[in-house]
């Protein structure tokens, strides 16, 4: 597996995350082979949520990966924090509660990266500073980021946070790659040109924030995968074509499809099957050529003006 630093932290990390919002649907056993697979093909980069599972997520994963000191030190761990039943809190007090929650379930001492998950309408950022000082000086965590946030909404907590903000994860795919189609569109009267995000993508690489892209192989909000989708007729026929070309499956192409780009995406792939697992790492010894981008892109729907 390849790896890169995130943001412009010294962090070394895989460029394919495992996300694990979906290890509850796993038994002990299960859960168990699919960390060691991530381990094995070099993804010990580990994306967590103390919402995910009502956090049995965290607490899952560190029995199945038997957590303790030793493999400890080979892991890096992600969680986010911020979002509870009928609102956002990125208050102080919820933000350190969340975290003691977070670790004491994931068995660990500190999080590497710590991500505030949804924005809070009501953010008040002195508070988030302060709860950032908190948990760095404490040791609780080593590394901060955002997510789901525009450029405005990153500027304003970065007035009051000193801590670089290393990450930013944002939906992206194929099929949702608006925050690309509208710096390709600009200034065209269609709907690509739309500017929804505030330019994300290019502040992102302005300022060194890795991006993380989720849910890299769905269409829609949660409406379903590409893969496969009769829907996306065009786009499979050239995925396929492509994934023979390169004697790999259509999954590894989905992946090697985001990584290409050179803002040095880390995408966060959420598949349990450890077969697809395997898939999505072996993306990153594929490096996609520019008019094989620009077919998937436009077999898609995408359009070039």
């Amino acid at each position: 597996m390849k790896t890169m630093k995130l943001g412009s932290s010294m962090l070394d990390v895989p460029v394919v995350a495992v996300g694990c919002m979906r290890i509850n649907s796993l038994d002990k056993t299960e859960a168990e082979r699919f960390v060691q697979t991530a381990l094995e093909e070099g993804a010990n980069f580990f994306d967590h949520a103390d919402i995910y599972g009502s956090g049995t997520c965290e607490e899952i994963f560190a029995d199945a990966i038997n957590m303790n000191a030793d493999i400890r030190e080979n892991l890096i761990l992600q969680s986010k924090c911020g979002i509870r039943k009928g609102m956002f809190d990125f208050s102080k007090e919820h933000i350190l509660e969340s975290v003691d929650g977070i670790l004491k379930r994931l068995k660990t001492d500190y999080l590497d990266v710590l991500l505030l998950h949804r924005p809070d309408a009501l953010i008040e950022p002195e508070e988030v500073a302060e709860a950032f000082d908190i948990l760095e000086s404490s040791g609780k965590v080593r590394h901060f980021g955002i997510s789901n946030q525009k450029p405005m909404q990153i500027e304003l907590l970065k007035k009051y946070v000193k801590q670089p903000l290393v990450a930013n994860q944002l939906q992206l795919s194929i099929t949702n790659a608006t925050m690309i189609s509208n710096g390709i569109n600009v200034n065209m009267e269609n709907d690509s040109a739309v500017n929804r995000d505030g330019s994300v993508l290019d502040y992102c690489r302005l300022n060194d924030i890795t991006i993380q892209p989720w849910s890299p192989f769905q269409y829609g909000f949660f409406e379903g995968v590409f893969l496969g989708n009769n829907k996306f007729p065009e786009l499979n026929q050239k995925i396929n074509e492509i994934a023979e070309k390169y004697n790999v499956s259509n999954t590894t192409i989905a992946i090697a499809w985001l990584l290409r780009h050179p803002a040095k995406m880390q995408p966060i792939i959420g598949t349990m099957n450890v077969n697809r697992l395997k898939d999505c790492c072996t993306a990153s010894e594929i490096y996609l050529t520019r008019e094989e981008w620009y077919s998937i892109y436009r077999a898609a729907g995408n359009i070039l003006p």
